[in-house]
């Protein structure tokens, strides 16, 4: 089954291109609008750039470059269905360390451990443990948390690639420069497909955000 089948073709709204494209611009990272740009922009008048509505679609054009026809009317969902992306990875690293997180039961570091990943992701990862793929458990709640982050963007980006270029940098847009979005393995690639096709079911039962 395709990526684009995967994202739930039926939950894909469209919209004017124009309308998208400021959508995107407002949704973007502010570290891939300062590399784009200029890295010596202030935080503030970076946020200023992009909220402009007169500029909204020609930084998007800017960023996404040659990876898009100009030439469609529409524009709908991304494969996140207009998700965070970050949420997201969390939720596919929880599976990946649903093991872990089922041993990890003292209240100071569920306490800990939520306080990253939120308690969506906890019980989506617990919800979903038969689709666990770390085999080793980690009792650290911190380095559990920093590994769920770093396994989850990777799976992301495994799934990404096999994804148009355009659908691909829609969603890295929207992420900081340097996650594990852009480096991951060969393990992650295998275990991609299923585990971001649960987060994206789950995602189709919401309204996007964006």
């Amino acid at each position: 089954m395709s990526i684009q089948m995967r994202s739930t073709e039926s939950h894909r709204s469209l919209k004017s291109l124009s309308e998208g494209l400021s959508e995107l611009t407002a949704s973007i990272h502010l570290t891939r609008l300062s590399a784009r740009l200029d890295p010596a922009l202030s935080t503030a008048t970076l946020v200023r750039l992009q909220m402009n509505p007169r500029l909204q679609v020609r930084l998007a054009e800017l960023l996404l470059g040659n990876e898009m026809s100009f030439n469609a009317c529409v524009w709908g969902d991304d494969l996140l269905l207009g998700h965070n992306p970050h949420r997201a990875a969390l939720l596919a690293g929880s599976i990946w360390h649903a093991r872990s997180l089922l041993k990890l039961v003292s209240k100071d570091d569920l306490s800990t451990l939520i306080g990253v990943i939120g308690a969506e992701a906890h019980a989506f990862g617990i919800r979903h443990l038969a689709n666990a793929i770390a085999a080793t458990s980690i009792a650290d709640p911190e380095q559990l948390s920093q590994r769920i982050e770093h396994d989850g963007h990777a799976c992301l980006g495994a799934w990404l690639n096999e994804a148009s270029a355009l659908e691909r940098t829609r969603v890295l847009l929207r992420l900081p420069i340097g996650t594990a979005a852009e480096n991951y393995a060969a393990e992650h690639r295998n275990a991609a497909g299923p585990l971001l096709s649960l987060v994206v079911t789950h995602l189709a039962t919401e309204t996007s955000t964006i």
